[in-house]
């Protein structure tokens, strides 16, 4: 399971070296004529500037269209309360943000109520896969290398995990990790309440608690309590989910039917979900094509120095490829990497 790799070189036409690395890599022989291809990607939060740029995107529809395969763009409605809520608001942001090349087509519905629940092993026992997913005959996964709060970093396993399941997939991942208020430090304050998009902490005798089922773990309340008061944990734990629901996702498709395209530029210390992402804090690396969610994402830990992630987050980012083999999705923690 090689993973093949061309480097972030911009005296090169990287249009032409991607179509380089895909042959090699195979990229669209998981592609027969008639297929329905989900091309899964995440459009980028409304002005957010560090997602895939749709030239690229453009240019894997081409190649599945000369594949003969019908390709259509792809990505679940957010569980949180932003631009990429519901389908509608959804698709007017692809557009906005330049991908117009190919239908886009909500994978979870309207209101994410388009969904199969799937067994699955490792932490979580079912996932809630979107219906557009589990129905498609092909996939090409485009993630974007990045870092995240809870799980350390994001790429193809967390792009299959989190941006392939319905809301009520997401809550499924972010619900096994604990959140805990230490009441010591906590001064009633209602910051965390005013920043919570659903508004969900409550103050009960000067003192803030959190026992909404609905709370999806997200790290605002925490970021923004001014005494430090709220923590998280065992955030591991959403690494091993990750993985349960990566696993979920594939076992949707038979055999050698999604392929897998990396770029890790713009790699930023916050995922494409925000419209503040910061300032890249690795410098651009490359691209990568594999066969495998696991060697791929292990390919970019490689070529970088994770540890950064780690100390951002405080979560260990091999957690979730290390869990992913154990739960039985091929794949190499130390994949040979092909430069073409």
């Amino acid at each position: 399971m090689s993973v093949y790799f061309i480097p972030w070189d911009v005296n090169q036409n990287l249009l032409l070296e991607s179509e380089r690395l895909y042959e090699k890599a195979e990229t669209f022989s998981c592609i027969e004529k008639g297929d329905l291809v989900a091309v899964k990607l995440h459009v980028g939060e409304l002005g957010n500037p560090s997602y895939v740029q749709p030239f690229f995107v453009h240019h894997i529809i081409q190649k599945i269209r000369a594949a003969g395969g019908k390709p259509f763009l792809t990505d679940s409605n957010t569980y949180y309360l932003a631009q990429r809520h519901n389908a509608y608001d959804h698709i007017q942001t692809a557009l906005m943000n330049g991908f117009n090349m190919a239908p886009f087509i909500a994978a979870d519905g309207l209101r994410s109520e388009n969904s199969r629940i799937v067994k699955t092993r490792g932490i979580l026992p079912e996932i809630s896969v979107s219906g557009a997913i589990a129905e498609a005959d092909a996939m090409i996964v485009i993630s974007h290398c990045k870092g995240h709060d809870l799980s350390g970093f994001g790429g193809a396993i967390k792009n299959l995990a989190m941006g392939c399941t319905s809301r009520a997939g997401k809550l499924q991942q972010h619900r096994v990790v604990n959140l805990e208020i230490d009441q010591t430090k906590c001064t009633g304050c209602a910051t965390c309440k005013s920043v919570c998009p659903n508004n969900l902490p409550e103050i009960v005798n000067k003192k803030a608690y959190i026992t909404s089922p609905i709370c999806m773990r997200c790290p605002i309340c925490q970021s923004e309590c001014p005494t430090k008061a709220i923590n998280f944990l065992n955030k591991e734990n959403i690494c091993k989910a990750l993985a349960s629901a990566a696993l979920g996702v594939i076992e949707t498709f038979q055999k050698n039917k999604i392929s897998y395209v990396n770029f890790a530029k713009d790699i930023t210390q916050h995922c494409d979900c925000v419209p503040n992402p910061g300032a890249p804090i690795i410098s651009n690396v490359g691209i990568f094509a594999a066969n495998s969610p696991v060697s791929i994402d292990a390919a970019f830990l490689k070529k970088i120095n994770y540890q950064q992630f780690n100390n951002l987050s405080n979560v260990d980012c091999m957690t979730q490829i290390t869990e992913a083999i154990h739960i039985g999705i091929p794949g190499k923690i130390n994949p040979e990497i092909q430069q073409v």
